[in-house]
């Protein structure tokens, strides 16, 4: 899972868990967007009802703020990935026994590539982070 938190990190978290009441360690940026990874059980609750608490955190940080299941194992990347890239797709993804590879079509790619490759390096920290992978886009 993710290795090391930093102060602004540990900040965000702590923001979330007095809001929603639910603690968890697991936050990061992709795309210019707050993620943050709870049991997929408690993803009704950390949203709260009308997603007030998602509003609420929004307002407070001023960014855009996405709750989503936290993936249990290695059968879960695809719904993980399409959770985090949401709303772009991709065609499939293959898990081969150390990497990723992605497969999207040719607008959809150059969206889950970003510029100067910004988008494309988070996911890779992301999947790592999460799943000791390497992680491609075709």
């Amino acid at each position: 899972m993710v290795t090391t938190i930093d102060m602004q990190d540990m900040r965000y978290l702590n923001l979330f868990s007095s809001i929603t009441r639910i603690s968890t360690r697991f936050c990061f940026k992709y795309n210019e967007t707050l993620m943050f990874c709870v049991p997929k059980s408690l993803v009704s609750k950390a949203l709260g009802p009308n997603a007030s608490n998602a509003k609420k955190l929004n307002q407070i940080l001023r960014k855009k703020i996405k709750i989503i299941p936290l993936p249990i194992g290695i059968e879960d990347v695809q719904s993980f990935i399409q959770n985090i890239v949401n709303p772009q797709t991709f065609k499939e993804l293959e898990i081969k026994e150390d990497e990723i590879i992605l497969t999207a079509g040719r607008e959809s790619k150059a969206a889950l590539i970003g510029r100067n490759k910004r988008r494309l390096l988070e996911m890779q920290k992301i999947i790592h982070d999460f799943f000791k992978k390497e992680f491609r886009i075709v």
